[in-house]
């Protein structure tokens, strides 16, 4: 027999019910800011859109990014990654699901973006692309330097500037994104093109700079994909790299030619060439 309290307690359909639950759930949770780690990452699904889950050590959140807000993502996720979100909560009510729409994402701090370096260096590093053997002769002279750079940025006009002044060489610029969206496969595609640069035609470069200003962390990030990486790695034309007053904060600077000494900006490595250039002649005499 039916209690009588419960005759006085309402009744939903699951169509009601489940409504209801959305405009709770919604309404209370319409704009939240979320730490997680992110877990199932496999990348952009053939519609542009990006679905993964955060994690803590109790709990999982099903997480998605819509392609419009994908493309804006300074950071792209990573597996493993510890990260803040910004977005909505939205609720299925065929599934009995929730999960959160990210608007936007950054690392949780720069541990957390030094952390998933660390783990890259030592996975790339035990492929061998950071072997002794593999790095190549710095050119002792090259006639020409391939650079791999913003062409509107201040960094090639200082290349520019520092090599005339005191080594003049011919300069080819490959133009390119050092920053956002697909920023990383134009530096790895512009390395890899001079890499492909037929015997006649345009000169083939005999070093390749890759460049960008200063920045943070996640400002050079670009330079720390893999993409760019094992490009510069089965490069067959010696890589450097330098970013905004100081080289090595990257990836791919542990993949440059062999030198005397770690080069502290670009004109340093201008004064190296130039340095070259006129010892030439005292080494001669010296010799005869």
């Amino acid at each position: 027999m039916v209690e009588p309290a419960l005759n006085n307690v309402m009744e939903w359909t699951v169509s009601e019910l489940s409504a209801a639950l959305k405009r709770t759930v919604e309404d209370a949770y319409g704009y939240v800011r979320v730490r997680g780690e992110v877990s199932g990452f496999k990348g952009q699904h053939a519609n542009g859109h990006v679905y993964f889950s955060l994690k803590d050590e109790n709990a999982i959140l099903n997480a998605v990014i819509w392609r419009s807000a994908w493309a804006r993502l300074r950071i792209k996720p990573e597996e493993g990654l510890e990260v803040l979100v910004t977005g909505k909560i939205t609720t299925f009510a065929r599934q009995s699901k929730y999960q959160i729409e990210i608007q936007t994402l950054e690392p949780a701090g720069v541990g957390a973006l030094m952390k998933l370096l660390e783990e890259r260096k030592k996975k790339l590093a035990g492929e061998g692309l950071f072997d002794e053997a593999r790095k190549q002769l710095l050119p002792f002279l090259p006639d020409v330097i391939g650079v791999v750079t913003s062409p509107t940025g201040a960094v090639i006009r200082d290349i520019l500037h520092r090599l005339e002044d005191r080594f003049p060489r011919h300069v080819l610029v490959w133009p390119v994104r050092v920053q956002g969206d697909n920023s990383a496969a134009e530096v790895a595609a512009a390395i890899q093109g001079f890499n492909m640069l037929p015997e006649h035609g345009l000169p083939r470069p005999d070093l390749i700079i890759v460049a960008r200003g200063g920045g943070s962390l996640e400002d050079l990030w670009s330079f720390n994909e893999e993409i760019v990486v094992r490009a510069a790695a089965a490069s067959m034309i010696p890589p450097d790299e330098l970013s905004g007053a100081s080289r090595g904060r990257n990836e791919c600077a542990a993949i440059p030619a062999k030198r005397a000494r770690v080069l502290a900006s670009l004109k340093l490595l201008a004064n190296d060439f130039a340095g070259m250039r006129a010892g030439i002649p005292k080494r001669a005499s010296r010799n005869g």
